[in-house]
Formats: C-alpha cells, structure tokens, sequence
C-alpha cells in the first residue's frame, strides 16, 4: 500500500504536526521548556526545545512569522463571512450582510476582525485576509493566543466603528475583556 502523495503545504503541515507531536511527548515527559536552555542541556533535548519553540502554533500566511516587518494586531475576536456558511447568531444572509456594512460580496468571503482603535475605541476591520483569520481561529481553538499581522492597505476593505458580528473571542481578547468567554449582551 502506497501513501497518499501529499501537496507542498499539507506536507509542511504534517511535518509540523509530527513536529508537535514530539513536543507534546517530550513536555509529557516533564523536561521540555520554552525558555533558553541551560548549560548542561544534552544536544537532543535543546534540538527538541528549539522544535517547540518553533511549532508553538499552527503557522499560516500572516502569522507574524515570516513578516517580521509588520506590526501584530491585537485582537478581540473575529468571525468569517462567506456564502452559505454564516457565523451562528447572525441572521443576515451573506449578501445582506456584505450590503449592510458596505462591501461588495465576494467568492472568498470576508473577515471581520474586532480590535481598538488608538485611545481604546472599539472598531471592526472588514478584510480579505479569509485565510489568515482561519490559522487564527483554529490557534484560538487550541487556546493558543496569537494576533495577526496588521494586513496590507490593500487588504482592508474597510473599518467601522464597534464590534461587529457574532465573533469568536481570541484568547488574549477573552482576557482583555474580563468575560470570561461569556458573549457580549
């Protein structure tokens, strides 16, 4: 029986799976850290503490991992919007929804990423970027806080002023709030 033959990012990202894998053992194990290593570290164990260091997250485009020059975003949450698949809470059909906020729908579909704006305010980004925002909801899922890059101009559709949609609360967002998980009422 042959293996299945795998895409270039689906091999990355089972390498990085088995890649996790270890660290998981290896935390299991009680000796895996994510700090700088001591003097007496053996060679396997501060290859494996690097490994961990490196697969902390699910990596995807916008991470903050290859695109050092630009600046995180701190988010509070985020939802997807996307034909036929709308987020639970909204009742708002896909292209209703894209008319109410004033975008035009598109295949892909949007993002909707909730932050502060300088001084606090709340504010809504509506963006392209639909891939990124699933890397970060499936790090969220996880418990793993991580906030994207700050997209490119050309990736901003546009930013309203408060939180818009039923969004999934990031783990830092849950924090910053003090909700505890609890839905916004």
């Amino acid at each position: 029986m042959t293996a299945p033959e795998l895409g270039e990012m689906d091999y990355l990202r089972e390498i990085e799976r088995l890649a996790y894998r270890v660290t998981v053992e290896a935390s299991d194990e009680d000796w895996l850290s994510y700090e700088p290593d001591p003097e007496d570290v053996t060679p396997f164990r501060s290859s494996v503490n690097a490994l961990a260091r490196a697969v902390r997250s699910y990596h995807f485009e916008g991470d903050g991992c290859i695109e050092e020059d630009r600046a995180l975003v701190r988010l509070v949450g985020a939802t997807l919007l996307k034909p036929g698949v709308m987020p639970a809470g909204m009742e708002d059909g896909y292209e209703e929804a894209c008319a109410r906020m004033g975008v035009e729908p598109r295949p892909e579909g949007w993002a909707l990423w909730n932050t502060w704006a300088d001084g606090g305010q709340q504010v809504t980004m509506v963006v392209s970027a639909v891939e990124t925002t699933e890397g970060l909801l499936e790090n969220w899922s996880r418990g793993r806080a991580l906030d994207p890059v700050t997209p490119l101009p050309s990736q901003i559709a546009l930013v309203r002023r408060g939180w818009v949609g039923s969004m999934t609360f990031s783990p830092r967002g849950v924090d910053r709030t003090g909700l505890g998980g609890k839905p916004l009422s």
